[in-house]
């Protein structure tokens, strides 16, 4: 069974989080390509859980309205 969308939205939230601070390490430690790739990728995982939350908001207001 496939996890629920709002599981998908906090698991997205959570993998963004986690390439933040892999980004931070990266930086600290002064590999600036790898720290930036890394922010690229929790720039995505946050688009990806905004675009999901945004979805799941609008099945919410629709299915209020029916």
């Amino acid at each position: 069974m496939s996890p629920s969308p709002h599981n998908r939205v906090a698991e997205l939230h959570k993998l963004a989080s986690h390439a933040h601070a892999a980004a931070a390490v990266a930086h600290d430690k002064g590999d600036h390509l790898t720290a930036h790739e890394l922010s690229k990728q929790a720039h995505e995982h946050s688009m990806n859980a905004l675009k999901l939350a945004e979805e799941l908001a609008g099945q919410a207001r629709k299915s209020k309205k029916a």
